[in-house]
């Protein structure tokens, strides 16, 4: 139950990340309310996860997850470049959350 809880708060923090791009600096209400709300679900979630999770392991899939994530969604729907640097990196961040969960930490 605890990795579902994190994967809707990965989800929430997604969602409230790409709203804020399109807040336009928060002056756009729709998208600013998006991203208030996002965060808000986001760490309520997080902070229950953590109840059976340790947050080391929690923390690292969290961040982890969710900067691949939003990256992806910067390359896929907003156009940011497509280089193989940015793929490197997102593997990278991908492998680091692996290795960290492969130490241990619950």
């Amino acid at each position: 139950m605890a990795y579902l809880t994190l994967a809707c708060a990965i989800l929430a923090e997604v969602l409230a990340t790409t709203s804020m791009k399109y807040s336009d600096g928060f002056t756009r209400l729709w998208p600013t309310l998006g991203t208030a709300a996002g965060y808000l679900v986001a760490f309520v979630l997080l902070a229950q996860t953590l109840k059976s999770m340790s947050v080391g392991t929690a923390y690292a899939i969290w961040s982890g997850a969710g900067t691949a994530a939003i990256a992806v969604i910067g390359m896929v729907f907003i156009g940011e470049a497509v280089t193989a640097a940015r793929i490197t990196g997102i593997l990278l961040v991908v492998a680091g959350v692996v290795v960290l969960n492969l130490g241990g930490g619950h």
